[in-house]
């Protein structure tokens, strides 16, 4: 059976891999030309997804975690959106995983540096998957902003990390949201990178006092289109699944 390759990448709009005002980027970066380089069958066949593998609180993040009932320190959040193509049309079945920094800006890794404390009720992993009418919601608590060596020292904004797969790893996307009116996602050099504005702001997830006042936890929106000229903003590929 013939496998075809997946959708080269377009870099027009991706972050300058050698940004000088964000320092570690040149390291990172690399100093040899990009290869493309056909999928293999597995990156393209598998593995298919399905509601089997969700917990019960897995899109819960103040509960998957929880010690004896606790509830984890920081203002619980609602974050919550749709999955759409270029036409608008939902998409269903996609896996959502997300990760973040706990209220205090500190990751629950023993290779973070942040002198903040671990939230000892609080991992920031959670996941779902899309619903028919391509929607998820997870329940977390909203992220702190933490400091990280970049010229001197400098604050990254509250934000989460996103990972979206389709019907195989190959078919992975992974983004972050930033919150609306977050005064540090101007300053902040790895958003800078990004040429594009649109890109940018395609990023932020916005308040949503009508999904806040239903549950009585503030809510932000954030809306995810995968391809498209209104496509969201991915870090590791332009186009979508």
């Amino acid at each position: 059976m013939a496998v075809k390759s997946l959708i080269k990448r377009n870099y027009d709009k991706q972050p300058q891999l050698n940004y000088p005002d964000y320092k570690s980027s040149i390291l990172r970066a690399p100093k040899k030309d990009k290869v493309f380089f056909p999928s293999s069958p597995s990156e393209v066949l598998g593995p298919i997804f399905n509601k089997n593998i969700i917990r019960k609180f897995d899109n819960d993040l103040t509960l998957n975690f929880s010690q004896n009932n606790a509830s984890p320190i920081g203002h619980k959040i609602i974050v919550h959106g749709t999955i759409r193509d270029q036409f608008l049309k939902p998409i269903e079945g996609a896996l959502i995983e997300i990760w973040q920094a706990n209220a205090g800006g500190k990751y629950f890794h023993n290779k973070d540096q942040n002198i903040a404390a671990i939230d000892p009720n609080f991992a920031g992993c959670g996941r779902f998957i899309t619903e028919n009418n391509g929607s998820y919601e997870f329940i977390t608590i909203q992220p702190g902003p933490y400091p990280y060596p970049n010229r001197g020292v400098e604050w990254r904004p509250m934000h989460i990390h996103f990972s979206i797969f389709g019907k195989s790893f190959g078919q992975r996307l992974i983004t972050q949201m930033y919150f609306e009116g977050d005064p540090l996602i101007d300053f902040c050099p790895m958003v800078n990178s990004i040429p594009d504005k649109k890109a940018k702001k395609s990023l932020i997830g916005s308040l949503d006092i009508t999904q806040s006042n239903t549950k009585q936890l503030l809510a932000y929106k954030f809306d995810i289109i995968l391809r498209g000229s209104n496509q969201t903003f991915f870090e590791n590929r332009t186009e979508g699944l």
